[in-house]
C-alpha cells in the first residue's frame, strides 16, 4: 500500500506550486526601496543642509540691511540726530544684535535744492546755496557690515560671507 504523505512527483497541482514559487522569488523587490532610500538619502541631506545655510545666510543679510534702514531713520529726525554719530550707530547695531560683529558708520552730508546730485560741505551749504536761490538738503548714510561663518564647509566655496547694507535719507527740515 502506498503512503499518503508522500508527494507524487507527477502530480500537477505540486509543480505549479513549485513553479510559482521560483518565479515569485525571482521577481522579490521587497528590497528595492531601501536600497534606493540608502542611495538617495545622503543627496537629500546635502540639498537640506545647503538650503539650511542659503537661508540662514538671507536672514543675516536681511538684518544687515534692516540695520543700515534703522540707523538711518534715527538720523534723519532732525539737523541734531542727523549729527549724532554715536546715536546713529548705537541705533544701527542695536536693531542688528542677532548678528554678531556687525558694525556700523555713518557719514552727513548737504547738497542744494536745485542740484540735488552734487554734494556740497555742510559747513558751507548755506552760502553756496543761497547764491543761487536754493535751499540746503541734509543728507544721512549709513553703511553696515557683518562677517558669517559659514556653518558647513562646502569644497570651493569660502568659509565666512561679508554682508553689507546701505541706506541714505534726507534729514527732515
Amino acid at each position: 500500500m502506498r503512503n499518503m504523505t508522500q508527494a507524487n512527483p507527477h502530480d500537477c497541482s505540486n509543480r505549479w506550486w513549485s513553479r510559482s514559487v521560483r518565479r515569485a522569488a525571482i521577481r522579490d523587490d521587497s528590497g528595492q526601496s531601501l536600497v534606493e532610500l540608502a542611495l538617495i538619502a545622503p543627496i537629500f541631506f546635502l540639498l537640506l543642509l545647503g538650503a539650511a545655510e542659503f537661508a540662514r545666510l538671507a536672514y543675516a543679510d536681511i538684518e544687515v540691511s534692516n540695520a543700515a534702514r534703522a540707523g538711518v531713520a534715527y538720523g534723519a529726525q532732525s539737523a541734531t540726530t542727523a549729527s549724532d554719530v554715536a546715536g546713529i550707530v548705537l541705533a544701527a547695531t542695536d536693531d542688528g544684535s542677532d548678528i554678531s560683529g556687525l558694525s556700523a558708520t555713518t557719514t552727513h552730508f548737504c547738497s542744494c535744492s536745485n542740484a540735488a546730485s552734487t554734494q556740497v560741505a555742510c559747513a558751507t551749504a548755506p552760502t553756496t546755496c543761497s547764491a543761487s536761490g536754493a535751499r540746503v538738503l541734509g543728507y544721512v548714510q549709513v553703511n553696515t557690515t557683518a562677517t558669517v561663518n559659514s556653518l558647513v564647509h562646502y569644497p570651493g566655496l569660502p568659509t565666512t560671507f561679508t554682508l553689507n547694507g546701505q541706506a541714505i535719507m534726507r534729514v527732515e527740515q
